[in-house]
């Protein structure tokens, strides 16, 4: 398995998840030229990519020309009835998608397979986006019973037990670390966008973050976390030092610890025996605006 964020932030997320040579896009936030530059700087292309996941329809999470790509390329679209419901309002694109038969759709708590050897488990999470959901990706079981998992969750106010015990037992862990809070009170922000950013279905601060992975820890065997992805970092009211400082009181010093940036790919991690993305295949197959200020 191989994973590498493109772009975390509020002007644009994607990341590449890949197993077996069949590639996974969790949001498409940037547009298609732009995604293809991500693509390369992470060693991939558009023609590794396959499927494409949304976790919610805030605007910095999908893009009407990228959609547009989708369709041109031949690839499915993966998302929940609420978002299909929101996107058929707001995308011309989308209805491009339907008619081709590239709508693929999701349910929460409910087992997607997304590619022979890619299973993904939907995550409800508290937004104030309607449906938001985190996902954790499981491989198939080796001769041993043993299979690498990645937990994914960003944009989320609050956490509670059940996301937890969801995330227990990963490999890697990708999890929002949206902001410190000290910085975000004296931002000089409008005080209805950090009541909203601070509150239960806003981001997640350092802290919370921390405290999330602290009971993810809790609840997994030990020393079973080998990466921590940290998410959708506010560039202007948090910084990655604090974040990781943050996050290192939580964690085992032999976890790695990795700050995703909004300008450009983060290194590329690997999980079992294949170590190398596959070259390149070829197919056949044949912004909206992010809102400013959404940190």
């Amino acid at each position: 398995m191989l994973f590498s964020v493109l772009a975390s932030g509020s002007s644009g997320n994607a990341s590449l998840i890949e197993v077996g040579g069949f590639g996974v896009l969790v949001d498409v936030g940037l547009g298609p030229r732009q995604l293809a530059r991500r693509l390369a700087d992470a060693g991939a292309s558009w023609h590794h990519v396959h499927a494409v996941l949304l976790t919610h329809i805030h605007g910095d999470h999908w893009n009407e020309r990228t959609l547009t790509h989708l369709c041109r390329r031949g690839i499915p679209l993966f998302c929940h009835g609420e978002h299909q419901d929101m996107l058929a309002q707001e995308s011309r694109a989308f209805h491009e998608l339907r008619a081709a038969g590239l709508l693929r759709s999701y349910h929460v708590e409910e087992e997607l397979r997304l590619g022979r050897a890619l299973g993904c488990l939907p995550i409800p999470v508290r937004h104030d986006s309607g449906m938001t959901c985190g996902f954790r990706f499981q491989g198939e079981p080796d001769f041993f019973g043993h299979q690498w998992s990645l937990g994914y969750a960003t944009d989320l106010g609050t956490w509670e037990e059940p996301l937890a015990q969801a995330l227990a037992n990963v490999d890697i862990l990708a999890l929002e670390f949206n902001h410190d809070v000290d910085m975000e009170l004296g931002s000089g922000r409008a005080p209805e966008l950090i009541a909203r950013v601070l509150g239960d279905a806003g981001h997640l601060s350092n802290v919370q973050a921390a405290d999330l992975v602290r009971r993810i820890l809790a609840c997994s065997e030990r020393g079973r976390l080998r990466h921590l992805v940290q998410l959708h970092l506010s560039r202007e009211c948090n910084r990655p030092a604090l974040a990781r400082a943050a996050a290192r009181e939580a964690l085992a010093e032999d976890v790695r610890i990795h700050s995703a940036r909004q300008d450009r790919s983060g290194p590329c991690l690997a999980l079992g025996r294949t170590q190398k993305r596959q070259k390149k295949q070829r197919r056949e197959n044949r912004q909206q605006a992010c809102f400013p200020g959404w940190e």
